[in-house]
């Protein structure tokens, strides 16, 4: 049983640099990501907000849509042949770019879960170590133990609010684009497409 609580101690106690490591990093993936978030807020919240999205799909009007829109508006017009648009085509483009867009939120919700997780880590690890200095009269090394513990759970929190934040945030944009793109596979798919071919 000695030898067991001294593995179990050895091998919990390797995980705190790691943890550490992870945290930091994160930490600076994150700050990446938010001005990649923010930029792209700023290229929506530019587009004008009284559209009427029918009308200007009929009328080819993709500049005032957020870009994924226009870039399935785009292949999907790439897909025209003069005896029309297959049906499982218009179908297979718009599942595909749907999936790619759900997808891109899976980092979002990875570290909903890997920020806090961590940091409780990242919380445990010092405070069992600060407990065995408190048994020895250690108070140095307790107060040290008890600064990285509380420190890490800050972090891991932080991560999983802003990631959680974000995430909100990016799926109601693709639910919008979604709706969007389904809304331009009906009509550019439909007669829209081939009327505008025949002219």
């Amino acid at each position: 049983m000695a030898l067991l609580k001294s593995f179990i101690y050895l091998v919990s106690s390797s995980l705190l640099v790691p943890v550490l490591v992870l945290l930091s990093g994160l930490t600076l993936w994150l700050l990446v990501y938010c001005g990649g978030f923010f930029s792209l807020w700023l290229a929506r919240h530019r587009l004008p907000r009284d559209r009427n999205p029918v009308r200007e799909i009929a009328a080819y009007r993709f500049e005032i849509f957020p870009l994924p829109v226009q870039e399935f508006c785009k292949r999907l017009l790439a897909l025209y042949e003069p005896g029309g648009i297959d049906e499982i085509e218009v179908l297979n483009l718009l599942r595909e770019t749907e999936h790619r867009l759900w997808k891109a939120l899976d980092g979002l919700k990875i570290m909903i879960r890997i920020g806090p997780g961590l940091g409780l880590i990242g919380t445990l690890i010092p405070m069992g170590t600060g407990l065995a200095s408190l048994g020895q009269g250690d108070l140095t090394r307790l107060s040290g133990d008890l600064v990285i513990a509380f420190t890490t759970t800050v972090v891991g929190m932080a991560i999983g609010l802003v990631c959680y934040f974000i995430f909100t945030i990016e799926r109601r944009w693709i639910e919008e684009d979604v709706k969007n793109m389904e809304l331009a596979a009906e009509i550019l798919a439909g007669s829209g497409v081939g009327r505008r071919g025949e002219g």
